[in-house]
């Protein structure tokens, strides 16, 4: 679902909603519209929660888990079309950034690490060197 924006993946999400239930004969789960849609249920729960504030789904827990109802689907029409970046999307980007930032500290302490274990092996060899010269 990576290029959609929330309108479209709206339509999307209801959309599979309705292929479950017709082809389920009952409100499907969270987790089986997720499944059909190849996407994680976090990112779905994510999804379907601002659906569920916007009044165009709405989710039952009853005893086999969260089931999800439509609504009123003509309330996805309310939503911006080509909305730029979701909440999500920001703080995906956010948490990359930081995780790239993370990573290169690794790297350079990693390098710096290194350089040191080679200085000290090199004085080392050294110290070794002149202390068999010195011994005949």
């Amino acid at each position: 679902m990576k290029g959609l924006d929330l309108y479209q993946r709206a339509h999307l999400l209801v959309a599979a909603i309705r292929i479950l239930e017709y082809r389920h004969h009952s409100p499907p789960a969270i987790e089986t519209v997720c499944q059909l849609l190849d996407i994680s249920t976090e990112e779905g729960g994510f999804f379907f929660r601002k659906l569920e504030e916007s009044g165009i789904i709405e989710s039952i827990e009853n005893t086999q888990g969260i089931r999800l109802y439509i609504r009123d689907h003509l309330k996805i029409e309310e939503i911006p079309k080509g909305a730029s970046e979701t909440l999500l999307d920001k703080e995906l980007k956010n948490f990359q950034t930081a995780r790239k930032g993370l990573t290169q500290k690794v790297e350079s302490f990693q390098a710096a690490q290194a350089e040191k274990k080679k200085q000290m092996f090199a004085e080392l060899e050294k110290k070794l060197k002149t202390g068999f010269e010195k011994k005949p």
